[in-house]
């Protein structure tokens, strides 16, 4: 039986990370972290009981998605990065990793220096929130962990991007 659970929790987790669709080059604004002091409506979060990446909150994306060469979080992301800085600030015993990418264009130095701009955004956006330092650890991938192999800018789209692993 306990088995089961834990089977059924770790594929609801699965499907819950799953279910955002990034978004199209030149969808978005662009504008940047300016809402970053904006009071948020997400509500509070839950911890699902099995599996490493059910460590984290329950229903909230664990991607986001970057323009071209920007490492600022877009606005339409925000909610995602509040809600996962408020786990981490209510649940002190949990630890993030925060996994910079980019899209294959440019030399690899660049794009791991690009990578980790990203991800160092999003920690400090965490911290803001009320996430502690030691819990978040930002690492870059540059273009070595494409999402999407492929060369078009939808591709390119789901490339750029910062996804969240518990441990």
């Amino acid at each position: 039986m306990l088995k089961r659970y834990l089977i059924l929790a770790a594929a609801a987790a699965f499907l819950a990370g799953c279910s955002s669709n990034p978004p199209v080059e030149g969808s978005g604004t662009g504008a940047g972290a300016a809402n970053q002091g904006a009071q948020s409506a997400v509500a509070p979060v839950q911890a699902a009981g099995a599996g490493a990446e059910a460590q984290g909150p329950v229903g909230v994306p664990r991607v986001i998605y970057f323009d071209f060469n920007k490492y600022n979080i877009k606005p339409e992301y925000q909610n995602v990065v509040d809600a996962q800085g408020r786990f981490l600030a209510t649940h002190a015993g949990r630890h993030v990793t925060l996994e910079g990418n980019t899209d294959p264009r440019g030399s690899a130095e660049y794009n791991l220096a690009l990578g980790q701009k990203r991800a160092d955004a999003v920690a400090h956006a965490l911290e803001l929130v009320g996430a502690q330092a030691n819990q978040v650890e930002a690492v870059s991938f540059g273009k070595e962990n494409l999402a999407s192999p492929g060369n078009t800018e939808a591709d390119y789209a789901k490339d750029r991007r910062v996804e969240f692993h518990y441990r």
